[in-house]
């Protein structure tokens, strides 16, 4: 995605330059398939760029390719796509759920509350949901927090996945929207949690913590509880603080971490 102002966006560089933002998703091998984490823009997407709305390509001017789609990355590398199996849902935004039409036989895991955002959204919510991306019918498996329910560093986790290999939890972290969530991967030697749009730039989870005024802006635009996405961010920071050396913390838009992990 390439919106203009590129310091407002990405903390360096021109003014009137253009920033870059991705959309970061995560594969992973599980004994009987593939987990995808999230989806973002799908070929859909690229075929009828129009269902996009006029707003969010004129802010954010997504760089519409079908190389750059998850069906299309799965296949780069040497993978059927028709062996994802689950797809964890951070929400359903525009950026994170336009891919799911391309894996259409997979169980979509989500916190039940995003579910019926997407499904019935307030007036406020319905530019964030497209309903294209959800027309062929997904395999909704939803999930909810509440009594009795595991803790995962501090934090409510609902188990998805374990018995295929992977252990993925879900996280929730409300406040971007109504059932946004993290999801945490378990690695061999620590975990790695993906915040999605619980925040926005490596350095809003620093101490002390950093945002851009753009996406600064942004955040607070998108939002539909300030105070629940504050708390949260604060709670993420803490997380680092207190378990930096066991949970490696990544975002859904922020290039800097993107990089860093396909570099390492």
């Amino acid at each position: 995605m390439c919106p203009w102002g590129e310091r407002l966006t990405n903390g360096e560089g021109s003014w009137f330059g253009t920033a870059r933002m991705v959309c970061h998703c995560l594969l992973i091998e599980g004994a009987d398939g593939l987990v995808l984490v999230d989806t973002g823009y799908g070929t859909g997407d690229i075929a009828n760029p129009r269902q996009l709305g006029r707003p969010l390509k004129a802010l954010i001017r997504p760089r519409l390719e079908e190389s750059e789609t998850a069906v299309a990355q799965v296949r780069k590398l040497g993978l059927d796509p028709a062996d994802v199996r689950h797809v964890v849902a951070t929400h359903l935004d525009i950026d994170h759920a336009g891919g799911l039409p391309d894996f259409p036989g997979a169980e979509v895991h989500l916190l039940g509350t995003e579910r019926d955002a997407a499904l019935s959204p307030s007036l406020r919510e319905r530019s964030r949901y497209i309903e294209a991306h959800f027309a062929h019918g997904p395999n909704w498996v939803t999930h909810d927090t509440g009594a009795g329910g595991d803790e995962w560093h501090g934090f409510e986790s609902v188990r998805v996945l374990e018995q295929d290999g992977a252990e993925v939890l879900l996280i929730p972290l409300p406040g971007h929207s109504r059932g946004h969530t993290g999801v945490a991967v378990r690695r061999p030697e620590d975990w790695l949690l993906h915040a999605g749009d619980a925040y926005f730039f490596h350095g809003e989870v620093e101490t002390p913590h950093r945002c851009p005024p753009g996406l600064w802006i942004f955040q607070n635009l998108t939002q539909v509880d300030g105070k629940l996405r504050r708390q949260n961010q604060e709670r993420l920071r803490e997380l680092v603080r207190q378990h930096g050396d066991e949970v490696e913390l990544i975002c859904s838009h922020d290039p800097v971490t993107l990089d860093r992990l396909q570099a390492g």
